[in-house]
């Protein structure tokens, strides 16, 4: 049976499902709203500002990874109705959050040019980096603490008010940004760091109106009890054995990144242009996948704890993933159809021009791929409790295939640039097959609660 018949299975999965992709898209819509306001400044500022945005990457693939972990932890604890527990994961997840974030917060504080240095070498760039960097810092220990906290909400169930504050934090991200980076209404010119005033601002509103909403809102977590910092050194061990797989994983993808970038940027200033143009169209379809696959966490997770049997949490992981192929279907098709009217809308060589149409054609297909083994992989088998495998897999894939691979297509083979792109993302296709085969099994239902 390739659909399960439980309604509220459905009910639970495009409720969770569809906040978290409009919260992803909005969150999405920020970065985009400053890259655009930068880019419309100078072109130093965008530079010098995407360069920070390297090191909130890192900070934020780091936070996701205890958020999951809070995630897969929780979920299986609120299938069970036992919140207390959940407040003590809570506690060492924040814990572990304000570590880190603090941590990068000195850092940037002590380092700030070394730091910058290592992602370029243009002195314009590191200038309006630092200046815009001066700020900045500030948002890293509030990043880490509200995205740890809106995660404890979702294993709960509850998304809506994610929502409600990355909307909120749009619109006051992009008032800031258009007033100060311009120097609107009055207000002085302050380039790049009027657009780090506004997101310092958004940050500041979106950790106190979680804390508010938690402390006078919130009926289910209870959150700030005594339980909440209730530390023992077994939830330690078991919080941090889940955590360091992902945390890992994620971090080290995130070096990748830059990585794979940069191979791209030493072929031509064309290559650039059309993989940032179509970039940008392919991470917005991202976000959907992404928020399948946050949705399904907690759907497994849950289900697992609800001690519902391995029958039942195969019946839903079968229905999940026909959704995700059909879903990834209605994407890549979208992408393929959508890419000539939104190129037009960009001002490119002829060439850059040819190049972002064929990457687009490669990337609807890739889209497909992606659609189904990442929200496998990480809503199916890592939300049931099976952190380990997508560790091994995407380090096996990314550092012993992907980046060999593309390096030898770029400088060595000569191929052309859409072929590398290919190259870049083969493993968002050839992951499908080990993935398919491993959800097949039930060695990733795991109960850890």
């Amino acid at each position: 049976m390739l659909f399960t018949r439980d309604r509220n299975f459905y009910r639970t999965l495009f409720h969770l499902m569809i906040i978290v992709v409009f919260q992803n898209i909005i969150a999405y819509s920020i970065n985009m709203a400053d890259n655009l306001m930068l880019g419309m400044y100078s072109q130093s500022s965008l530079s010098g500002a995407a360069t920070v945005n390297q090191i909130q990457f890192l900070l934020q693939q780091m936070t996701l990874a205890i958020g999951d972990t809070l995630v897969i932890i929780a979920s299986q604890y609120w299938g069970q109705k036992k919140t207390k527990p959940i407040r003590t994961f809570t506690g060492i997840a924040l814990a572990t959050g304000l570590i880190l974030g603090l941590t990068v917060f000195i850092l940037t504080t002590l380092f700030p040019r070394e730091i910058l240095m290592l992602f370029t070498k243009k002195e314009s760039y590191i200038i309006q980096g630092m200046d815009y960097l001066s700020l900045i810092r500030f948002t890293y220990p509030l990043f880490v603490l509200s995205t740890i906290l809106m995660a404890a909400l979702r294993s709960v169930e509850t998304v809506s008010i994610a929502l409600k504050i990355s909307i909120l934090s749009l619109i006051v991200d992009v008032s800031i940004n258009y007033t100060l980076i311009f120097g609107k209404f009055g207000f002085p010119e302050m380039g790049t760091k009027g657009a780090a005033v506004g997101t310092l601002v958004a940050r500041i509103l979106e950790l106190v109106i979680v804390v508010i909403y938690l402390i006078f809102v919130d009926h289910k977590l209870k959150l700030f009890c005594k339980d909440f910092l209730h530390f023992t050194k077994e939830a330690f061990s078991r919080f941090f054995k889940i955590l360091w797989p992902s945390f890992l994983s994620n971090t080290l993808w995130a070096l990748a990144t830059p990585i794979q970038t940069g191979i791209l940027g030493r072929l031509s200033a064309d290559a650039i242009a059309a993989n940032s143009v179509s970039t940008t169209m392919f991470q917005y379809l991202k976000v959907i996948t992404i928020g399948e696959a946050s949705a399904s966490a907690v759907l497994i997770g849950t289900t697992i704890g609800e001690g519902k049997g391995t029958a039942k949490v195969k019946e839903y992981s079968k229905t999940l993933q026909v959704i995700y192929l059909i879903i990834g279907s209605v994407l890549g098709f979208s992408l393929f159809f959508l890419r000539i009217p939104l190129l037009s809308l960009y001002d490119l060589t002829q060439n850059a021009y040819q190049m972002a149409d064929q990457i687009l054609i490669i990337l609807s297909i890739v889209m497909v791929g992606m659609s189904y083994q990442m929200p496998t992989g990480i809503g199916i088998i890592k939300g049931g409790g099976d952190v380990k495998y997508m560790m091994y897999l995407n380090l096996i894939s990314t550092w012993a295939i992907v980046m060999p691979l593309s390096f030898l297509g770029a400088f060595v083979w000569k191929l052309p640039v859409p072929m590398v792109v290919l190259l870049l993302n083969s493993d968002q296709l050839f992951k499908c097959i080990p993935t398919y085969l491993y959800v097949k099994k039930d060695k990733w239902i795991k109960v850890l609660v």
